[in-house]
């Protein structure tokens, strides 16, 4: 049962679980604090001010943006999860900051064209440990952002780097799953340790929920609204089906866009008292001190209720076989796959052609791994126009992704 006493309805004390910002780690490179911000409100905002984030307006989420304005892009899904952690973070009084600056840094190590465009990087770095947008994400962060006088990359606290890097979970030991740790990360947490065999902070658990649960119901509004999927499509998940039957017996002629938003509206509300309910039963049986005490807790906080992870399992098989696999989508993956491997053949030609900022000196006298490595950065920041408009340049054909 959800313990709404304990929801955060305005401002709730931090609980002692939470992560403290007057108790961060620091920096790797030292800086002195802010007479105005915490250091985790300093994080937030230097991500917002990044140009990784603003370049994640014009990447895409699951529909190309030349499809139309109203589907989601990396930004508008970044800035759905951030709110989703928050609203979490809020209710379990954890550090609201410090959630969505981990929500907020997320998808910054998203390639152009969605999870095409990482296919196609991973494809063509396999000979040098292929590609990891958890691990370019944290590249960005540590390294390819160069705005400040006195450090590479954000130098963001260590709170918010190991929220990025171990959202998901444990990287290594009994609690990992399985796969090998990016060479990117295992090479940051050499001059940073990141305890990569534990949990992280309740604030990135409640982004990596967040995450899971902005997919699954925003995907489904943005197939509804491409026409993709149907509502009566919506009947083979039981879970969205009782919502469907719900609504049409309150509302028997609600219009079919209204339908939609409610299914979205429903589903989010139920998927985050799930969280909430299980993150609650779990803090009262640990009872954790510190933050430190649940990154040492040996399991997840934050996390969906068995009955709530069938459905979840459940709505991804379902929008995997209708959505992503559709016809129309892979044709468009097919194309787009076609322009990133082409700009990457021209780029390890003559890397005289990634013009401007470090890119170019980065590259001279470089060959091999580190060679193809410094390619892969440039593509991966690259916006969905801006790898269209550059493979019209050198190309005399370029596939049109409708």
């Amino acid at each position: 049962m959800l313990d709404k006493s304990l929801l955060g309805y305005g401002f709730c004390e931090r609980a002692p679980y939470a992560a403290d910002p007057a108790g961060t780690r620091g920096r790797l490179v030292p800086e002195e604090q802010s007479r105005t911000r915490s250091d985790f409100q300093r994080d937030r905002d230097r991500i917002i001010h990044s140009t990784a984030f603003r370049r994640l307006a014009h990447k895409t989420q699951v529909f190309v943006a030349l499809e139309g304005d109203h589907y989601r892009t990396r930004l508008t899904h970044t800035m759905e999860v951030a709110q989703i952690a928050r609203g979490l973070a809020r209710a379990l009084r954890l550090d609201e900051d410090l959630a969505e600056a981990v929500a907020l840094v997320h998808d910054f190590g998203h390639t152009p064209f969605g999870h095409t465009g990482e296919d196609v990087l991973d494809e063509v770095l396999d000979h040098c440990g292929g590609f990891d947008h958890n691990a370019q994400s944290l590249r960005i962060v540590t390294a390819l952002e160069r705005r400040y006088a006195n450090f590479d990359g954000l130098n963001l606290t260590w709170e918010t780097l190991d929220g990025l890097v171990k959202h998901n979970g444990p990287l290594i030991g009994p609690h990992a799953n399985g796969k090998p740790v990016p060479k990117p990360i295992l090479d940051f947490d050499a001059r940073l340790n990141l305890e990569l065999d534990s949990f992280a902070c309740l604030e990135a658990q409640v982004a990596a929920i967040a995450d899971d649960i902005a997919y699954n119901t925003h995907d489904i509004d943005d197939g509804l609204r491409a026409g993709l999927l149907t509502l009566e499509m919506l009947e083979e998940v039981p879970f969205l089906a009782d919502m469907l039957a719900s609504m049409r017996a309150q509302h028997p002629k609600l219009e079919a866009d209204r339908i939609a938003h409610e299914i979205m509206r429903r589903q989010i509300t139920s998927m985050v008292e799930d969280v909430i309910t299980v993150a609650q039963a779990r803090i009262a049986e640990v009872n954790p001190q510190s933050s430190a005490d649940v990154r040492a807790a040996g399991q997840a906080f934050a996390v969906f209720s068995d009955e709530m992870a069938a459905t979840d399992k459940a709505l991804k098989r379902f929008l995997f076989a209708n959505l992503y696999r559709h016809p129309d989508v892979m044709r468009v993956r097919k194309a787009a796959a076609k322009v990133l491997h082409d700009l990457f053949d021209a780029l390890m030609d003559d890397p005289s052609l990634m013009k401007g900022h470090f890119w170019q000196d980065g590259v001279v006298g470089a060959s091999g791994d580190d060679k193809a490595r410094h390619v892969a950065d440039y593509l991966a920041g690259m916006t969905d126009t801006y790898a269209l408009s550059m493979h019209r340049r050198l190309f005399d054909h370029t596939p049109e992704l409708r």
